[in-house]
């Protein structure tokens, strides 16, 4: 049995492949059910996000072509445009690409907590349909215990390297507390939700979203019980706004300085930390020139999220370290399996012998002989069986030269040089 990782990402498919190679969280449980079936996989676990499809198994076929097929199948691809964007790793390499993963060291963005929750997710999923087992179970649990163990030892997630995050990271540094400031967000796309839910991560509670169509703003207003407003209406809102956010995709500039005079007179100079992440600037560049106001602009950011994934970089570096560890660790965990079976036939076996000569000697006991000469019987006949096989096999592989055979099993019966007398 083997353990097999296949996908694509972002690394090796665009948007386009990826959108339709990956699963819809209604429709999981069908595929994998699917999956097993087709491909007579013994255990199935799918992962599917924005950036990756991936499929952990464990299987007994030799190569990935069954699974590529039932996944070209599934999804309506060829297999000829699967095999130019699929990734795959086996066993050792399966468990450390897996563990890369969960410690977000393949992700778009390295070091990105989300994908350890999706992660869990879908091993959630599969292990209800009854597609995890012992392989891919303890595979999941060591892939989870070594990426908490990257969080904890590394500073692998510590500084913030999206947009979003690097924006609300700088507010933090202007005002001690967030929990009493006011945030405007100008705009309502998917920077400005990112933007929204870092604040109340941070602490604010008090949000307002401008755009330009009001449905818009209300829809990412209401996911976090804020107030939704047009943008015409920004100028009277401006002087209750401690931290004010823009990304849109204006041509012009939405915010001017003659605004910020007034709304700074209003605040009797409290302080407004200001971040214009849009490109064309959404704030003009003069209110920069303004006293008890800090501006930044995307540039001012790309350079904290340069710094700060240098430091990451460095910190995956360490995280590589503990993956290896970890990957090594399961395999050796993995490999102890093996020997079961074997373990269970032989304490069969030899529990036999033993039941057959207590059976043995238990009629002879009955029939007066004496006991001292029935146990010592017993043991000769006992030791005489057990080491029948193993005798035979021993002499047969000492004659043939095969010492590695006569060297294990002095290290199975601990026997040394001084035994052999």
């Amino acid at each position: 049995m083997s353990l097999l990782a296949l996908g694509i990402n972002h690394k090796t498919a665009s948007v386009s492949v990826r959108e339709r190679v990956a699963f819809s969280p209604d429709k999981l449980a069908d595929a994998l059910r699917q999956a097993h079936g087709f491909a007579q996989l013994k255990e199935i676990a799918i992962l599917s996000t924005c950036n990756r499809t991936e499929l952990y198994c464990s299987t007994e076929l030799p190569g990935t072509r069954a699974v590529l097929e039932w996944l070209g199948q599934y999804h309506g691809l060829e297999l000829s445009e699967l095999e130019a964007c699929a990734y795959t790793h086996w066993d050792e390499s399966a468990a450390k690409h897996m563990m890369r993963v969960a410690s977000g060291l393949d992700s778009l963005v390295l070091g990105e907590p989300q994908i350890l929750g999706q992660l869990k997710s879908a091993y959630s999923v599969s292990q209800e349909q009854g597609f995890v087992g012992a392989e891919l179970g303890r595979l999941f649990q060591q892939t989870f215990s070594v990426a908490k163990k990257v969080r904890t030892d590394t500073a692998i997630g510590e500084n913030p390297v999206s947009v979003a995050y690097a924006a609300v990271n700088l507010a933090q540094h202007i005002f001690s507390d967030l929990k009493d400031s006011r945030a405007l967000l100008i705009g309502a796309g998917e920077t400005i939700e990112l933007v929204a839910q870092h604040l109340v991560n941070a602490g604010v509670s008090q949000i307002t979203v401008a755009n330009r169509t009001i449905s818009r703003a209300l829809n990412v207003a209401q996911a976090f019980n804020g107030k939704a407003i047009m943008l015409g209406d920004i100028p009277d809102a401006l002087a209750n706004a401690d931290i004010i956010i823009s990304s849109t995709a204006s041509q012009l500039p939405i915010l001017g300085k003659g605004a910020v005079e007034k709304a700074l007179k209003k605040r009797k100079h409290r302080p407004i930390f200001m971040v214009d992440i849009a490109v064309p600037r959404d704030i003009e560049s003069q209110v920069a020139e303004l006293d008890d106001v800090y501006l930044y602009t995307v540039d001012d950011l790309r350079e904290v999220i340069e710094e700060n994934q240098r430091s990451r970089e460095s910190a995956a570096k360490e995280a590589e370290a503990i993956i290896d560890v970890g990957a090594h660790e399961f395999m050796r965990q993995l490999r102890s399996l093996d020997a079961v079976d074997t373990v269970t036939r032989l304490r069969g076996s030899y529990e036999s012998l033993r039941d057959q000569e207590v059976e043995v000697a238990l009629k002879q006991l009955k029939k007066g002989t004496d006991p001292e000469e029935v146990l010592t019987q017993m043991a000769r006949r006992l030791t005489n069986k057990v080491l029948h096989h193993p005798t035979i096999q021993l002499r047969k592989a000492s004659a043939e030269g095969q010492s590695d055979i006569v060297n294990a099993a002095q290290t199975l019966f601990q026997l040394s040089d001084s035994d052999e007398n």
